[in-house]
């Protein structure tokens, strides 16, 4: 069943522009005729700029132009679906109803696709597969274990929540690189403007004066004439150290090692510990409260892991699970995680509650984590302040010594 963009007349003569699905052209303007209206235009539901460069022979690019959910819409699109779903609404017409309420024409495509395949006869989750770019395979295992439990609206609720709150650690997590960075590099260009077109100008009339200058400002004409000869070149050859870097990370052994050298950083270590293990848990505690078994779980939940030593510790716990050992036991003997969540996945076990356990366990890492990197935040802002004014301080009192040993034997 496809989907197709139309224009047609109402009985009073208005015109409406809709989306309808059907099975073919013909079968689309009887449908149309049958809400009475009268057909005007239909166009199949199309991405046209995908299409344009397929034609072109660019198939590859134009997989850069196919229409995808971004995080904060799938968020959006799945709590209005866990509404509507629990709400007994059917699974066709909460698809539809958002999809023709969705403002962006992809975001339409992308949802009338998925309807037409629940209509069809799929399962939900099945039709989200014909998309997975916009629902990844762990969204798709939480649907599937929901329409499988028969709880698709909790699961979606519960779905909807790992979302936002998925969202909110990406922010705060993007926050603590971002804006260290920024100043960093602001800081960097006003040293480097300095350095480039005040130190030289006014080191040249002292130059001209044919005086010895002090020792910091020769250091400072050094340093300027590096960064004017050189700086380009430097820059360079930086870049090109990045792309060897970015390169050489694409091999499973120099990235492990690298993972492995980041975990053992004093503060680095500890917060990249505590926000992996975070993502982990919360995906872990929304598939098993889903009713998903905890290998099937595991195995899902590999993928937010980013860390791939982390990433090969879930394995080797996911396999230890499948030979019967419990969770909690296997994340003792990894080793690999913060000693909380083998204390809580213990606690859920006993009890029966696993899943918001581990939930539980991910709220406090979260929590932990953004006080951390709060507090990183509240110091590293004026240690890089009161860096760059020692820097500047420096370079200003270069400029300074030569005026004040000149007047001085002036004076004399």
């Amino acid at each position: 069943m496809a989907a197709f963009d139309y224009e047609a007349l109402d009985s009073a003569g208005k015109r409406l522009r809709g989306t309808v699905t059907a099975d073919s052209p013909r079968l689309a303007r009887r449908e149309l005729r049958r809400q009475n209206l009268l057909p005007v235009a239909l166009r199949p539901m199309v991405d046209r700029k995908a299409a344009g460069l397929k034609t072109a022979g660019l198939g590859r690019l134009a997989g850069l132009f196919t229409p995808r959910l971004a995080g904060r819409e799938l968020s959006l699109v799945t709590r209005q679906l866990a509404t509507l779903v629990s709400a007994a609404a059917p699974v066709e017409e909460a698809v539809q109803t958002v999809g023709m309420q969705a403002e962006k024409p992809a975001i339409k495509r992308i949802l009338m696709s998925v309807r037409a395949g629940v209509t069809e006869g799929q399962s939900l989750s099945r039709a989200l597969a014909q998309h997975p770019r916009s629902f990844p395979p762990l969204y798709r295992a939480m649907v599937a274990a929901g329409e499988e439990s028969g709880g698709l609206g909790p699961v979606l609720e519960r779905l909807a929540d790992h979302l936002e709150k998925s969202q909110k650690v990406r922010a705060k997590a993007m926050t603590a690189l971002v804006y260290p960075a920024v100043l960093a590099l602001t800081a960097v260009g006003v040293v480097v403007a300095l350095m480039l077109f005040v130190v030289p100008k006014v080191v040249e009339q002292f130059e001209s004066m044919g005086r010895e200058l002090p020792a910091l400002t020769r250091l400072m004409i050094t340093l300027s004439d590096a960064v004017r000869d050189w700086g380009l070149a430097g820059l360079l050859l930086f870049l090109l150290a990045l792309l060897a870097g970015a390169r050489a990370l694409r091999r499973s052994a120099v990235r492990q090692r690298a993972d492995g050298a980041l975990l053992r950083l004093p503060l680095v270590g500890k917060l990249l510990r505590g926000l992996e293990t975070a993502r982990l848990t919360r995906t872990l505690g929304a598939l098993i409260a889903s009713g998903s078994p905890v290998v099937d779980a595991l195995g899902a939940a590999r993928a937010t892991v980013a860390n791939s030593v982390l990433r090969e510790a879930v394995d080797g716990i996911a396999v230890q699970v499948r030979e019967g050992a419990s969770l909690s036991g296997a994340l003792r003997r990894a080793d690999r995680f913060p000693p909380v969540v083998t204390y809580m996945a213990a606690m859920g076990e006993r009890s029966g509650t696993l899943g918001p356990m581990l939930e539980k366990c991910a709220d406090h890492l979260e929590a932990e984590f953004d006080t951390a990197v709060s507090l990183a935040l509240s110091l590293l802002e004026p240690a890089i302040i009161v860096a760059m004014g020692g820097v500047v301080a420096t370079i200003i009192l270069s400029i300074l010594l030569p005026i004040i040993q000149f007047n001085t034997m002036g004076l004399a």
